[in-house]
């Protein structure tokens, strides 16, 4: 099994220092970056399985990372961040965010919230051996997290493509919001973000004419199902 690496970016020394003894010790290989710019730069150059980014950091904050971030990877990506109020976590998933920690964080908490989006991401350079969804509609090329409707591209988040590709895997059949939990987000996620996130999904499912139905339903009292075109 390859080494699972992660980039660090926080500004605090102390933070850093903490995040490569806890996951080092776990078997994961770390780099740091002190700032926004540095993380952006190691991300091209590495290519790591997984981002910690503080929110609050001079010059490129955590937010504005994040969204030039997105603009060229799909790597997952856990906020720490010193707030914990609703709407900033809202804002960081919204934004692209696959979780985040709140400081001070448990470090056995944040331990599990690491490896629990390892597990979800896809291994890195295995695009070749990908499989590839296409019933007509939509499009998963999961080697190069990219997906298509009706022949146009569609820019979504690793977050967003976890969830299609759970409700595309699962076709045809109904799955709770807990189930959907489970499989996209794991532990620590509420049900209000299923519903917050198949809406942001559908929309951009959504063709271009508007004549053909999405093909993500609510069954109300039980859940969302993929309903093949």
């Amino acid at each position: 099994m390859p080494v699972a690496r992660v980039l660090v970016c926080d500004d605090d020394p102390d933070i850093r220092a903490l995040l490569r003894a806890l996951l080092e010790r776990a078997g994961m290989a770390v780099s740091e970056a002190t700032d926004g710019r540095e993380a952006l730069r190691l991300v091209h150059q590495e290519h790591p399985a997984l981002v910690v980014l503080d929110v609050n950091m001079p010059s490129l904050d955590g937010w504005q990372t994040l969204e030039r971030l997105r603009d060229f990877s799909a790597v997952p990506v856990l906020m720490l961040t010193g707030r914990d109020a609703e709407l900033e976590k809202v804002r960081g998933l919204r934004s692209g965010a696959d979780d985040y920690v709140t400081k001070p964080f448990g470090r056995q908490e944040l331990l599990a919230r690491v490896q629990a989006l390892l597990r979800r991401a896809p291994p890195p350079g295995d695009g070749a051996a990908a499989d590839v969804y296409d019933d007509g509609y939509v499009r998963i090329d999961d080697g190069n997290a990219e997906v298509s409707v009706l022949g146009r591209p569609v820019a979504v988040t690793p977050l967003e493509l976890r969830l299609l590709r759970t409700l595309v895997r699962n076709r045809g059949h109904v799955l709770s919001r807990d189930q959907i939990l489970d499989a996209v987000w794991g532990e620590g996620a509420s049900a209000s973000q299923v519903k917050l996130y198949v809406g942001y999904l559908r929309r951009k499912l959504e063709p271009a004419s508007g004549d053909v139905p999405v093909p993500i339903e609510t069954v109300r009292g039980f859940g969302y199902r993929y309903r093949t075109p």
